[in-house]
Formats: C-alpha cells, sequence, structure tokens
C-alpha cells in the first residue's frame, strides 16, 4: 500500500491504514486542509470550489467525502460529477470559483486514486502554496463550521459542452475543415470518462464515424492506462481492422493523448506535442517549452519556425510556470500532454485531438504522412521501484560523480548529456519509483543508456 503526499496533491492506493494509503481519514484530513488553505488566500465571506471525478471504481465513494468535507468546511462546490481534469479547469474559469479538486490518479492503475488540487485560475497550485497545505494537512490546522454556515451543493451538467465550445470556437481550430475530411476514427475510452468527453468533441467538429472501444465507464481498466505503445495494441489492430484514418487514446481523466496512424503504427506520445506545436507556431509565432524528459524534436520543430525553446522541470505546474516567463505560445510534456495558453494553462487532450486534426485535415495529410516530416528520435522509457529507506539523493551523487566529464544538469532530478543524446532520471511525484529516460537518434542506442544508468543505479543501491 502506498500514500504520496506532495505539492500537486495527494495520491494513493485503495485500502489499508491511514497514513499508509488513501484512506477516508486520509480524503478527509487533506480536502480539509484545502478548504483551509483557500480561506487564507481571501477575506471573503464565501467559497466556492468545483469538483470532478474521473471513471475509477473508487471515485464515487471518495467524491462523496470530498463533498461532505467542503460542505462541514463551509465551502459551496459546483459538483461536475464524472467529468475530465481540463474540463475541471475550465470550470473554475466558466464559474468564477476560488479552486477545484480533481479526483483521479490519472495514468495509474485501477488500484490508485489521487485528489488533484487548483486555484481560483483553475492552474495546479505552487509549489509555496503546495507546502503550505501540507504543513496545515500534517498539523491537522483546520476547523469546522456551525450547522447555520454549512457549504451548498450545485450540480453541473454543461461543464464539458462549454468546455468543447471553447474549443471550437478557437481561431486555429477549423471543424469545416475536419467535416469535409469525413475522418474515420477509433477512439480508446479506456473504461474512463474520455467515453464521454472525446466522442462528444468529435461530433462537435463533424466526425460522425467514430468506433469506440472500452466504452463502458466503469473503472475496469481493459489494460495498463498509460497511453504508450505497449499498452495500446488493441486500438492498433482495431484501426487496421476498420480502415481507419486515425486512432486516438487517452489517459483516465483525458489530459493525456497519443495517436495511431493508419497503419496502426503509434504517432508516438512524444510526437503529439511535436506535432501540436507545429501547427500553432505556423499560425502564431512565438517560443515553447517542454520538460527535461521531452524529446528534442519540439526544439528542432520550434527553431525551423522561428521562435525560441525552453526547458523545465517535470511537472505541469513547472511547465507553466516556464510557459509564462518566456510567454510561449504552446507548451507541454512529451507523455502526450498539450497545454494551449489561449484557452487555458493546463494539460488537454480535447484540444490536442482539434488541433491535431485541423493540421491534417487542412494539409491534405495523413497521420502517418505527418508523423514522417519530423525528425526521428528515440526514447527508451523506464523506471526502477523504490524500497523503503532507499536513499536517492546519494544515488544521484554517486552517478554525478561517475559522469562527471559530461555535461550535468540538476534542475530536476539528474539530466547527463552524451553528445548529441542524453538520459535524464528522477523520483516520481506519484509512484515510488525513480523514472530514466534517454534519448537518442537509434532505438537501440536510447535502450543502451538507459540499461547503463540502471545498472548503475542497481549497483549503489
Amino acid at each position: 500500500m502506498a500514500l504520496i503526499k506532495s505539492i500537486s496533491g495527494i495520491r494513493g492506493t485503495i485500502g489499508g491504514k491511514p497514513g499508509n494509503s488513501l484512506s477516508p481519514v486520509d480524503v478527509v484530513n487533506f480536502t480539509s486542509a484545502y478548504a483551509a488553505w483557500l480561506k487564507q488566500q481571501s477575506e471573503k465571506k464565501s467559497f466556492t470550489v468545483v469538483v470532478g471525478r474521473d471513471g475509477r471504481i473508487s471515485g464515487a465513494y471518495i467524491q462523496q467525502l470530498v463533498l461532505s468535507s467542503l460542505i462541514a468546511s463551509g465551502v459551496n462546490v459546483i459538483n461536475l460529477d464524472l467529468s475530465t481534469t481540463p474540463t475541471v479547469e475550465m470550470a473554475v474559469i466558466f464559474n468564477n470559483a476560488d479552486g477545484g479538486i480533481i479526483i483521479t490518479a490519472s495514468h495509474n492503475g485501477a488500484e490508485w486514486n489521487a485528489l488533484k488540487l487548483l486555484n481560483g485560475k483553475g492552474e495546479f497550485l505552487s509549489a509555496e502554496d503546495g507546502e503550505r497545505l501540507l504543513a496545515i494537512a500534517t498539523k491537522e490546522a483546520f476547523s469546522f463550521v456551525s450547522v447555520d454556515k454549512l457549504g451548498t451543493v450545485t450540480n453541473d451538467t454543461t461543464a464539458l459542452e462549454k468546455h468543447i465550445e471553447a474549443i471550437i470556437q478557437l481561431p486555429i481550430v477549423d471543424s469545416i475543415a475536419i467535416k469535409k475530411k469525413k475522418f474515420k476514427i477509433v477512439v480508446d475510452c479506456i473504461n474512463s470518462t474520455g467515453a464521454l468527453a472525446v466522442p462528444a468533441l468529435l461530433k462537435a467538429l463533424g466526425v460522425k464515424d467514430i468506433i469506440l472501444l472500452n466504452e463502458e465507464i466503469n473503472g475496469k481498466f481493459a489494460h495498463n492506462p498509460e497511453p504508450l505503445p505497449q499498452n495500446l495494441n488493441g486500438l492498433s489492430n482495431e484501426v487496421r481492422k476498420q480502415k481507419a484514418d486515425l486512432g486516438i487514446a487517452v489517459d483516465p481523466d483525458v489530459d493525456r493523448l497519443c495517436f495511431i496512424c493508419e497503419d496502426g503504427s503509434v504517432f508516438g506520445e512524444e510526437y503529439t506535442l511535436v506535432a501540436v506545436a507545429d501547427y500553432v507556431l505556423q499560425q502564431t509565432k512565438g517560443n515553447t517549452v517542454s520538460n527535461l524528459s521531452s524529446t528534442r524534436a519540439l526544439k528542432d520543430v520550434t527553431l525551423k519556425n522561428g521562435g525560441e525553446y525552453f526547458s523545465s522541470a517535470v511537472g505541469e505546474v513547472n511547465v507553466v510556470t516556464k510557459m509564462k516567463a518566456v510567454n510561449a505560445v504552446i507548451g507541454g510534456e512529451g507523455n502526450g500532454g498539450i497545454i494551449l495558453p489561449q484557452l487555458h494553462y493546463g494539460r488537454d487532450a480535447l484540444v490536442g485531438i482539434a488541433i491535431f486534426l485541423t493540421y491534417l485535415a487542412q494539409n491534405e495529410k495523413s497521420a502517418l504522412q505527418l508523423r514522417r516530416t519530423f525528425p526521428d528520435y528515440f526514447i527508451s522509457k523506464n523506471k526502477i521501484e523504490l524500497d523503503n529507506g532507499v536513499d536517492v539523493k546519494k544515488i544521484f551523487t554517486h552517478l554525478q560523480r561517475k559522469y562527471k566529464n559530461h555535461p550535468l544538469n540538476t534542475e530536476d532530478g539528474l539530466k547527463i548529456e552524451f553528445d548529441n543524446d542524453w538520459v535524464h532520471l528522477r523520483t516520481s511525484n506519484t509512484e515510488p519509483i525513480i523514472r530514466i529516460y534517454a534519448e537518442s537518434n537509434f532505438e537501440t542506442t536510447a535502450d543502451n543508456i538507459a540499461r547503463r544508468i540502471m545498472a548503475d543505479i542497481k549497483e549503489f543501491m
């Protein structure tokens, strides 16, 4: 069992003792601390929080705990129920709310759930705010209101519709061109709220021929829910079988996005951002941002379009902070996360789909043809599980000494450069693991670099 408290929220497995899992006690504690933190931000007498969840098995009961804790704290709730992470972020803006809570463990398996916390801009909390909230939760420095000051709950069934309408209205989205192409698209909904959001978006864009896989929202994920190539064989096979133009895969909370080309090959989650950025930069000149673990192909595309590329530490809040600092017109993460400031500062698979289809429609290219226009880099993505008590800092120190003659970046974990190749290793904010990502022009080289570093880590452990 596991419980991970971080500045971005609280995440854990279901079942077990408080403090060692995402127990009801921990949910109430953290939600109440969030309410207390919220009240410290303003002298307002009334506060409103938007709440939504993905389709996980544990989502409904955790939602009830969250709603009850907010009500007991005197906070009014706009309840979206089944929703997506970007829709909750947008709903905070639509409703001029003071914050938001998304009940989702993103790409983690069915045994996990989490609370993602938003500020009044619909964005994840800053590191400073997150630390304050953690301190409140640790000290249980919160209290509940009297019966005459209890919060209220209002159910909202229009948020997704408003979210999609905002996407359709973007100048860079061409729904007319998309409709004319008469795309045939297969969607892997991974038994979560993508089954609500993605078909609704496609229909609004004029796509009529839609085949849904794993569309029952029951949280019993048909496969590993992370939209990586090894988990998308079923989608690839169905694209070929249906002779479809495209396959679309999202994660359970619809903030990550991966495409399958018409021949069943994987477009590549790293290249989701690259393709979308290439189109955006052709329409609006400017800068881009991705995290240190993302492909260098975004830098290539940015320079080609006359912009400047910047990197950030891993994590959506870090990417957003850097994007604001350099006035980036597009950014995100190589895991298939698209952040378009024109819409909102949050990873959004829905806007990524709309822009990608626009790119295909306007340029008369298939997904495979579009993929071939970008440079080929290969990222080997690996992880090592951590036992309790492992001193990760000491391991990283050993690695710095061993590779001291190579360029090193310690902004977020440790990134080592080998001529034109690189490896980035860091502890995860969401799981008890070290992630090891390596990139090269050649797949075998990337794999070999990753294996070498993993062997070093195991030796030092």
